[in-house]
């Protein structure tokens, strides 16, 4: 019976618990925690720095010496001679060690510059003895901008040499006037600027429709970005973080802005080596050739494009760069007063359909007429080149090569 009496007690205790807990009021629910606000030092290794006008966030990274991007080794690249960036800066880069480079890139809140686009991240590369560095200067705020541009001045100040893409028409101007603004001096006064777009364009403009970084990086590096973010969406981007301070979203803009610089450090390796030494050139393509000999053409070095433009002839060339490069070659070898070699090349020109042909066949005429006083050979230059254009110019050849063809005949009839 006392164990019968003891089980109903518990029972009794039992239900008695169930009915508080379905008669007691519901108990308050916690409400969920709102997600907090990421900082960006959260997420990518780095520091908040501290200088005299405030605050930023700086990273730093580094691709050892036996990494590679695309065809470039970064070991290669402390290796490169210091002579390298004289003939595509025109002299004004006449010795620089490799340590020595800056490379930089900036993202901005816009494209079209002026007071109101600022550079809210900010991208130095350079070598040194462990490989590729790179020092990423943000600004986590407008109002800190001002420290971010002192320390950006500061890091510049160890190189002697700004190396850019497209950056003295864009990123120099742009940093110059936001140090106005913030009535800083800008460091690029004693530093030489080089533009590799200028180079890059001259070697591959003729072959590729696109010269931007992101398509050079492609398709002369061989390197592919997988989940880069384009371009024209970071000002967006860095407009939205601004708004919600999730620090996650612009993670890709740092990423973007360190293989953009790598990219140009390593494409530095390719463009000033071809104009630097173009007979040695390991161009594979004759387009690019042709882009090189006209550049060297520019700078008085005929003999070095006449090699280019014979080089290129035998790789293969498409027809109407074909016909423009022969043309080219026959007005250098006639400057060079190489006239037989000239000659051949008019002639080769004159005897087959081409958008030259016309003009071939009056610089033969103008050669027979007064070189070798050979009016007969003149005039039928002149006709063949009438029978495809017919023009007023031709036409008073045609008249005057009649005239001293009739004089010179008249000649011999009185001298017989």
């Amino acid at each position: 019976m006392e164990d019968i009496q003891e089980q109903l007690a518990a029972l009794r205790k039992r239900v008695a618990r169930i009915d508080r807990k379905w008669t007691a009021p519901a108990a308050v629910q916690p409400k969920p925690e709102r997600p907090r606000h990421q900082f960006i030092e959260e997420l990518l290794s780095g520091e908040v720095v501290t200088t005299p006008l405030g605050q930023h966030f700086e990273t730093v990274r580094l691709w050892e010496n036996h990494r590679r991007h695309g065809s470039v080794y970064v070991g290669d690249l402390a290796e490169l001679p210091e002579d390298l960036l004289e003939p595509l800066s025109a002299g004004s880069i006449p010795r620089a060690h490799p340590m020595r480079w800056a490379f930089l890139d900036t993202e901005t809140t816009g494209l079209a510059g002026g007071t109101g686009t600022y550079a809210f991240l900010i991208g130095v590369g350079s070598v040194d003895a462990e490989g590729f560095r790179l020092r990423q200067f943000f600004m986590r705020d407008y109002g800190e901008e001002a420290s971010l541009l002192w320390r950006l001045a500061e890091h510049l100040a160890q190189f002697d040499v700004l190396i850019t893409y497209n950056g003295k028409a864009y990123d120099q101007p742009l940093l110059e006037t936001r140090f106005r603004m913030a009535r800083s001096r800008h460091p690029f006064e004693r530093m030489e600027h080089l533009d590799l777009l200028f180079g890059a364009r001259r070697l591959w403009k003729l072959r590729l429709e696109s010269c931007r970084l992101v398509d050079l990086e492609n398709r002369i590096l061989g390197v592919e970005r997988d989940g880069d973010l384009p371009g024209e969406m970071i000002p967006y981007v860095y407009f939205d973080y601004l708004r919600s301070r999730k620090a996650f979203e612009i993670v890709p803009i740092f990423h973007h802005n360190a293989i953009d610089i790598l990219s140009l450090a390593c494409l530095t390796a390719i463009v000033p080596s071809a104009f630097r030494s173009p007979a040695a050139t390991g161009l594979r393509h004759g387009a690019d050739l042709i882009g090189l000999a006209r550049w060297m053409l520019q700078a008085e070095r005929r003999e070095e494009a006449i090699g280019l433009f014979r080089r290129a002839i035998e790789m293969g060339l498409p027809d109407d760069l074909l016909f423009r490069t022969m043309w080219e070659t026959a007005a250098v070898e006639r400057k060079l007063g190489r006239v037989d070699a000239a000659l051949a090349a008019m002639t080769e020109l004159a005897g087959s359909r081409n958008p030259f042909r016309v003009r071939a066949l009056e610089e033969l005429a103008k050669h027979y007429e007064h070189r070798e006083k050979n009016y007969a050979m003149a005039l039928e230059m002149t006709r063949s080149a009438l029978a495809f254009e017919d023009t007023p110019e031709v036409r008073r050849r045609e008249d005057r090569l009649k005239r001293r063809l009739a004089g010179k005949q008249t000649r011999k009839l009185e001298l017989s």
